[in-house]
């Protein structure tokens, strides 16, 4: 018998607040359309408001051509951002309330007017009032972080929590977003750079993309004052305890990640 949206959600929510791993909803349920998990997704984020969070905008996810072709997708996918899952900039990962948590640089964009589809790159930046430097702390409910893609779509593109920069510049003040560049230190130690094109090209790109993906499905827009984050500059890094993950971005300051 086929599973049921809202019985996808209720096992996230229960996994979310055990802290408790699950197998993969594909493992019994090989064919869970990819609808059936956007409408588990919206109803896993509905517990949240129900709780007294609000909404606070939009997540992408599997934005890098490398990133897809993994999975063996040809477009990104997406999430829901909730005010819960928005950290202060300098609190720490605190570890007992996650599974697995993950950190990977992104770029986020504060909305200064709705986009509306056909959205281009040109359109995403002339509705942005600034953007930050930013850092989504993926924490997949699925055991080992293995999933498809209706089960990631589920469980909310893996959106646990989310900090913001120190410092925030209109489109306008900086270089083309394409060619910003993001450092991550482990521990003090190099690990990874790149600049923004690693997300489609341009991080304004992904923010087309879902507003124009919106569009299509008939879903609400991208509203004013809403944060999109466009997705993983960089590859995730594991957050441990007493370990640090540095990122810094140009000309967008530094953030740095505790894990306790």
């Amino acid at each position: 018998m086929a599973i049921t949206a809202q019985e996808i959600a209720d096992t996230l929510v229960t996994s979310e607040r055990e802290r408790k791993g699950i197998a993969q909803f594909s493992d019994e349920h090989p064919d869970i359309p990819v609808e059936t998990a956007f409408e588990a997704q919206k109803l896993f984020v509905q517990s949240k408001l129900d709780a007294g969070e609000t909404f606070v905008g939009w997540k992408l996810g599997l934005t890098s051509r490398n990133k897809q072709q993994a999975m063996g997708l040809a477009a990104p996918l997406y999430g829901r951002v909730t005010s819960g899952m928005l950290f202060a900039h300098g609190e720490p990962v605190h570890l007992d309330r996650f599974i697995h948590p993950r950190v990977e640089s992104e770029i986020a964009f504060l909305l200064a007017r709705d986009i509306t589809g056909p959205a281009t790159i040109a359109s995403v930046l002339a509705a942005t009032e600034v953007v930050f430097a930013a850092v989504d702390v993926l924490d997949s409910r699925y055991e080992s972080f293995k999933f498809t893609l209706s089960d990631v779509v589920a469980d909310n593109a893996s959106a646990a929590g989310f900090y913001l920069g120190p410092i925030a510049r209109r489109p306008s003040e900086l270089p083309d977003l394409s060619l910003l560049g993001a450092v991550v230190r482990v521990d003090g130690e190099v690990a990874m750079t790149a600049a923004g094109a690693a997300v489609m090209g341009h991080p304004a790109a992904s923010v087309a993309y879902l507003a124009n993906e919106l569009a299509a499905k008939g879903e609400e827009g991208l509203k004013a004052g809403q944060l999109v984050f466009s997705g993983g500059v960089t590859a995730p890094v594991p957050v441990v305890a007493g370990g640090s993950v540095t990122f810094e971005f140009d000309q967008l300051g530094a953030i740095e990640v505790f894990g306790v």
